[in-house]
């Protein structure tokens, strides 16, 4: 089924766990952020807002137009309600575009306590059927965030029967959760941190064994091949070279998953996805760097998830990331052919680095030389953080990243 909203560019909605991330995100073209206080967020790993960062947060995200999000996600308990009102009150005063929850009750506080603020459903409610998105929006809610679970038939199934005002966001691309709508109890079962608090140890990334129950002491290994197998370990979501598909069936925010990644990640998940969809929107195709830019980020496995309802989301081999890039630089400032860069690992005079630009592709520079903050020559950067300058013909945008293949 096809819906009639694909003439509506959708937002790229990038994380931002910090302000170093969203800052990057924005530079790198995101529509919207989204991202958490230090309450009732489910990302615990991430170092959050406080309420100050917050209001800076917000107020440098609208300068550059670009909407902010907060999460209020988690799911309550009897003694926390209380403290609902407050933080509430303080995402409204910060100006927040809309606050993103999982429980009705919330969804009425957020009415009471924040009126004009928009509303946005989490994927922890598990919203598979037009009939749950629709009362969602009859009670309020601006924007449903889909299961992960549905197909695009699902999906435009939704947007054919619910109201045309209600906004419907997907996750396109990053980690995915083994169980339904990332409903899980695995990580308070076995370390009593609690994914439903944004506290998950991730367990379903371990190796497992089976121990037979007259046989405590001895494991038995599941394994087809000598790696072993990782029963639980979802591979990670990439829909990049599907966004036609999904915007025909009827999404309006694209949503790219990972608030405790780094600003590298946001940075070029961002820009391939904004890249792909201008694309789209101007009826040119699709370039092949674009797919090739979300190798170049640590990753698992990439699959379709259920979008297309032919692709098993598990993988068997391993838990661990493919790391094929590092980024050793980033760009501080641009002046006169000289670029000046912070230090993030090591690299020599010679190296074959890729610079990526904020919304643009990337492209190779040979570093032909590299100077200190004393103008003195050096053969390499061996040190974290160090400030050194770099002569480049072409143009580079503070923020950009030098990247270098591993050998």
């Amino acid at each position: 089924m096809e819906s009639n909203f694909f003439s509506i560019k959708p937002e790229i909605l990038s994380p931002a766990g910090d302000m170093e991330r969203l800052i990057t995100a924005v530079n790198f073209g995101a529509d919207a952020v989204y991202l958490a206080g230090r309450d009732f967020g489910m990302r615990t790993s991430s170092s959050n807002f406080t309420q100050n960062e917050l209001i800076k947060a917000v107020s440098f995200a609208h300068k550059n137009n670009v909407k902010v999000y907060l999460t209020c996600n988690t799911l309550p308990t009897n003694e926390e309600v209380d403290k609902l009102p407050e933080f509430i009150e303080y995402a409204k005063s910060a100006e927040v575009d809309a606050i993103i929850v999982a429980d009705i009750g919330v969804l009425q506080i957020v009415k009471k306590y924040a009126p004009g603020v928009d509303i946005h459903i989490s994927t922890q409610a598990g919203v598979v059927n037009y009939l749950n998105a629709q009362a969602l929006y009859d009670l309020g809610a601006k924007r449903v965030i889909l299961a992960r679970e549905l197909t695009l038939d699902d999906i435009a199934t939704i947007r054919a029967k619910t109201d045309k005002n209600l906004e419907l966001e997907v996750f396109v691309h990053g980690s995915m959760c083994v169980s339904f709508s990332g409903r899980c109890l695995i990580s308070s079962y076995l370390t009593g941190r609690d994914a439903n608090r944004g506290d998950c140890a991730q367990p379903c990334r371990w190796k497992y064994s089976l121990v037979e129950e007259n046989r405590k002491d001895q494991l038995f290994p599941i394994v087809e091949e000598n790696g072993g197998t990782y029963l639980f370990n979802s591979r990670d979501l990439c829909m990049i070279e599907h966004i036609p598909e999904i915007i025909k069936a009827g999404a309006t925010s694209l949503k790219i998953e990972g608030r405790a990644k780094s600003a590298y990640y946001a940075a070029v998940t961002t820009n391939a996805y904004k890249n792909a969809l201008d694309l789209f929107m101007n009826k040119k195709p699709f370039e092949p760097w674009i797919r090739q830019e979300l190798e170049k980020i640590s990753h698992r496995e990439y699959s379709t998830g259920f979008f297309l309802g032919n692709e098993p989301g598990q993988v068997h081999s391993n838990g661990g990331y493919i790391r094929e890039y590092d980024v050793v630089a980033v760009c501080d400032a641009y002046r006169d052919g000289i670029m000046e860069v912070s230090q993030r690992n090591k690299f020599f005079k010679g190296d074959i680095l890729e610079i990526l630009n904020p919304k643009n592709k990337p492209f190779d520079l040979k570093v032909e030389k590299i100077l200190d903050e004393w103008g003195n020559e050096l053969e390499s950067a061996p040190h974290a953080m160090q400030k050194l300058f770099i002569p480049v013909e072409s143009a580079i945008i503070p923020g950009a990243y030098l990247r270098k293949r591993r050998c």
